[in-house]
């Protein structure tokens, strides 16, 4: 599966872009050895283990190798609604024109290659603007190739390594009808997700796997997320952040206990006590698990809690609280290999944040009977103490469901459709 570990500020210029792409790399041996042979920069030196960051890992990080990225506006900004109807005015003509030439299925390129499928990528990119120019042989797959391809992996979420494999062969497939189709459906939600919008609030977007917390139409930062599955869908909601809970218990949902825990204890008896869940009765009373009937109903008259800790408890350090009737939530996660897949539709609903310390530490910023910092984050999540932290001033969160945009610089932004909402069902393919 395709790797996602970078993430590249939205608003970069393509000149910007180009150098910024050349830097990216995921934590994968492979990955950090083509990088530091095309850049001469360690990885190492960059990333820390499991998908983490040691800053906020967009903006600073471009700032770090790059310099100072453009102004990154919120996907939900009037200027990202303008930019979206400007989007469906180009592609009504591409389409209008024939759209593009599609490559042949299980096509693998790379750069060095030449060959008459060079030729129709060449045309496919220039198309939609991703290369620029007649420079090089038409066959060749050459450097300019490879930074069109690079551009065109960026606009699709999709790690921009510059090699046609699997994912990026369906994404260039798609039709300029289909395209446009996506753009039109869209345009209708951002107009209606644009309106009124808070000065203040956080946006996951679903399809884009991503967590923006917003300020003055800004994006402060960007996180990359785990969604749910396609059968287990994070719903589409706004509501308003009130409390933090710091190493939380986890109170296990009827439907995970139903679809997960009890076939996991059928295989494996000692799993709860691995996992340190526990069971207890509807007077709090602890129950011993070896004493109950795990192939009946039983199992489920009891509650499921899961001890705190960061390393083993689902919610990971913190958990991020907003009332709504689906009981979902925003959180950290020990399992943080997880954000370095391309796609991350891996919950039971909830959604899983990246670098959440520095999500967190941006919500309590509003605060001011107790102050908030980073420094006094982290050393509460090492701690390993059981804290709830409410805000004074709540934060509203929408969850949305939005697969195409438009940037303001004209970078269009396409996105799996993921829980198959767009009506088109080529959108839906796996990449």
């Amino acid at each position: 599966m395709m790797r996602d570990k970078f993430k590249i500020n939205p608003m970069l210029s393509r000149r910007t872009f180009g150098q910024f792409a050349l830097g990216m790399a995921s934590s994968a041996v492979v990955a950090r050895t083509a990088f530091a042979e095309t850049t001469g920069i360690d990885v190492a030196s960059l990333v820390t283990p499991q998908g983490q960051w040691e800053e906020p890992y967009d903006a600073n990080l471009g700032r770090s190798l790059f310099g100072e990225p453009s102004t990154d506006y919120a996907t939900l900004a009037p200027t990202t609604l303008q930019a979206t109807e400007s989007a469906i005015e180009k592609y009504s003509v591409i389409a209008a024109n024939g759209g593009w030439p599609t490559l042949p299925e299980g096509t693998v390129m790379r750069l060095g290659e030449r060959n008459s499928n060079v030729t129709l990528l060449r045309h496919r990119l220039k198309i939609t603007g991703d290369l620029e120019g007649d420079e090089g042989r038409a066959n060749s797959f050459d450097s300019n190739v490879e930074m069109a391809v690079r551009r065109f992996q960026y606009r699709h979420g999709l790690y921009p390594n510059g090699v046609i494999r699997e994912a990026t062969l369906a994404a260039l497939n798609v039709s300029a009808f289909d395209r446009l189709q996506q753009l039109r459906v869209n345009i209708v939600r951002l107009r209606s997700l644009s309106e009124n919008v808070p000065e203040k609030y956080v946006l996951v977007n679903i399809p884009a796997q991503e967590v923006e917390a917003i300020e003055s139409s800004l994006a402060y930062s960007r996180h990359v997320a785990i969604i749910g599955k396609p059968d287990r869908q994070t719903p589409v909601i706004i509501a308003n952040i009130h409390e933090l809970n710091f190493s939380p218990y986890w109170h296990v949902p009827r439907s995970i206990i139903e679809r997960d825990i009890i076939p996991q204890v059928q295989e494996d008896p000692g799993y709860l006590a691995r996992y340190q869940i526990r069971l207890y009765n509807n007077k709090l009373e602890e129950i011993d698990p070896d004493t109950l009937d795990w192939y009946t109903d039983e199992p489920l008259k009891y509650s499921f809690r899961q001890d705190p800790g960061e390393d083993l408890n689902a919610m990971g350090a913190v958990k991020i609280n907003f009332y709504n009737p689906h009981a979902v939530f925003l959180h950290d996660t020990p399992g943080k290999e997880l954000f370095d897949e391309n796609y991350r539709a891996f919950s039971s609903g909830c959604v899983r944040v990246q670098n959440v310390e520095h999500l967190i530490t941006w919500l309590l910023a509003g605060n001011q009977r107790e102050e908030w910092d980073r420094a006094k984050v982290d050393s509460v999540i090492a701690s390993g103490e059981r804290i709830d932290a409410p805000l004074e001033k709540s934060v509203p969160i929408y969850l949305s469901y939005v697969t195409a945009w438009s940037q303001p610089d004209g970078n269009i932004q396409f996105r799996r459709d993921v829980y198959e909402r767009d009506g088109v069902d080529q959108l839906a393919a796996s990449y």
